[in-house]
């Protein structure tokens, strides 16, 4: 991937990483010229924020204070290690789920 891809689509992958709005704002921006590095960070981040809101009205239903912490952790760490990712230009998955991320996807162009 050239640097010049990273350059144009670094944008798209950072605003991904902020909030399920901003992944829905992004898919947007990446719509016209396709990026594929913004394409990778749009889907991790949709990935994140989908698993997080998931599993949030899961526990919402099914209160545990501690499963509350737990997801919290999780989701905190899988979202630096994307969002750094980005930043920095690189095209790491998320650990466990990023891989699937990018299966399940595909319509995100």
């Amino acid at each position: 991937m050239s640097t010049n891809t990273i350059k144009e689509g670094k944008t798209s992958a950072i605003v991904a990483y902020l909030t399920m709005i901003g992944a829905l704002i992004a898919i947007s921006m990446n719509s016209e010229p396709e990026n594929d590095f913004a394409r990778f960070h749009i889907r991790q981040a949709f990935g994140l924020h989908l698993i997080f809101l998931g599993f949030a009205i899961f526990l919402s239903v099914w209160f545990n204070e501690y499963a509350w912490y737990g997801l919290y952790v999780f989701y905190i760490v899988l979202w630096f290690y994307g969002f750094l990712a980005a930043l920095n230009g690189k095209k790491q998955s998320v650990p466990v789920l990023g891989p699937y991320f990018q299966k399940w996807f595909t319509f995100i162009r």
